[in-house]
């Protein structure tokens, strides 16, 4: 109603959003007519919000069972929707004292099931979060129930449809523990390969009722064709020998190695900054091209605008910068660039790769080369869907 508006957004101001993205122009309308969903945008679009605000429309606090469920394909990105939920709930406003608050909670892994049993035993949350696996755990033993559930989301659809291991038991949660009559369906995702497919199976296998809306916005321009991706497979301490061996065998002339922006604890604890490190090694370790300089946010721009001239006077170089840095950086010589560290999504992917193969008229191949762990395969993998590429795996 007009009230359950009004407060949403006291909610969202609450929470700092004010103007709404282009994403949820689209999709709030549809969302909030009551229509099942496929909301199709990019990472960092706004999608999480759009599923939460309608969520928090419909859901009656009042009621104590399951009533909104979200389902991720991993536990960091159920931290993030969890953060995002609670703080939508946490805020109640005057005339909501009389209700009770919304509670969420996150099933993100098996460690703590006995934990939540207890909890739900005594009063049944009003929106999970969870992953597919400690979800089954629950429902197979009858821990909760689906059967008032209001709206359902599958965030990641594209992931979680074609993953073999999650496959079965989201086509399974689709059909068979609550029916899609009953409920409102919401599958958000930056990639869906084939959506028009998609839909119809929605319909076909009734994870969706007949009247669906596929609600896309701003497809990610593709990648250039001369960039070639690869990824090397290291364990988390072999990062360092990892570059340097890659260096070695490539000899680029001029590359760009990225790492991730230091935290704020990592700072406070007085530690160098990572670019600060890796410059260090590869000065002492590495004996290729070349002038060795870095880039970093919190240089003054005189010193970074004098970095980048000399680099355009000839010479090699072997830059090591972070994504802030590298925001609009143009160094048409740069012939390869290294993931260090993966960035966090993949317009920051598009920003990084971007920076090379920018020489007009030139053939000549350009590498882009991310260093991961195996447990970060998902995510190269999730950006590789959503920006139309592939990458190959290099054995060192």
């Amino acid at each position: 109603g007009i009230n359950g508006a009004a407060q949403i957004c006291c909610r969202m101001e609450d929470v700092g959003f004010i103007v709404p993205t282009d994403v949820q122009r689209q999709a709030l309308g549809v969302l909030f007519s009551g229509h099942d969903c496929v909301l199709h945008a990019q990472t960092g679009s706004g999608k999480t919000l759009a599923y939460l605000l309608l969520i928090y429309s419909v859901i009656n606090t009042q009621r104590s069972a399951v009533q909104a469920l979200v389902v991720v394909p991993t536990r960091e990105l159920g931290m993030q929707v969890t953060k995002v939920a609670r703080a939508l709930a946490g805020k109640p406003g005057e005339r909501q004292l009389q209700q009770r608050p919304c509670t969420v909670m996150a099933l993100l892994d098996g460690g703590t099931l006995r934990r939540h049993k207890s909890w739900l035993k005594a009063e049944p949350p009003t929106l999970v979060v969870a992953t597919m696996d400690s979800l089954c755990q629950m429902l197979e033993r009858h821990i909760f129930k689906l059967d008032s559930l209001q709206v359902l989301v599958i965030d990641e659809v594209d992931f979680m449809i074609n993953s073999s291991k999650q496959a079965s038991s989201v086509r399974k949660l689709l059909t068979s523990f609550s029916s899609s009559n009953n409920r409102q369906t919401i599958f958000a995702s930056a990639s869906i390969p084939q959506h028009r497919r998609f839909l119809y199976d929605c319909i076909q296998q009734k994870w969706t009722k007949v009247d669906v809306v596929h609600v896309h916005v701003n497809p990610i321009e593709p990648m250039p064709s001369r960039l070639h991706h690869r990824f090397v497979t290291c364990g988390k301490n072999e990062r360092h020998s990892t570059l340097l061996s890659l260096l070695q065998s490539d000899a680029p002339k001029s590359a760009i190695v990225f790492v991730g922006e230091q935290s704020e604890k990592s700072k406070k604890a007085g530690n160098a900054p990572p670019t600060t490190l890796l410059i260090d090694l590869l000065r002492s370790s590495y004996a290729g091209c070349c002038e060795i300089l870095r880039l970093e946010e919190d240089m003054n721009f005189n010193l970074r605008a004098a970095s980048l001239s000399e680099l355009r006077h000839g010479g090699g170089y072997l830059l090591v910068a972070t994504d802030i840095a590298a925001r609009g950086v143009d160094l048409p010589e740069t012939t390869h660039i290294y993931n260090f560290e993966l960035p966090k999504d993949a317009v920051h992917y598009l920003h990084r790769a971007g920076r090379t193969g920018r020489k007009p008229f030139s053939d000549s191949t350009c590498n882009v080369t991310s260093i991961i762990t195996s447990q970060e395969r998902f995510v190269l993998q999730k950006f590789e869907n959503e920006l139309m590429f592939t990458c190959e795996e290099l054995f060192l």
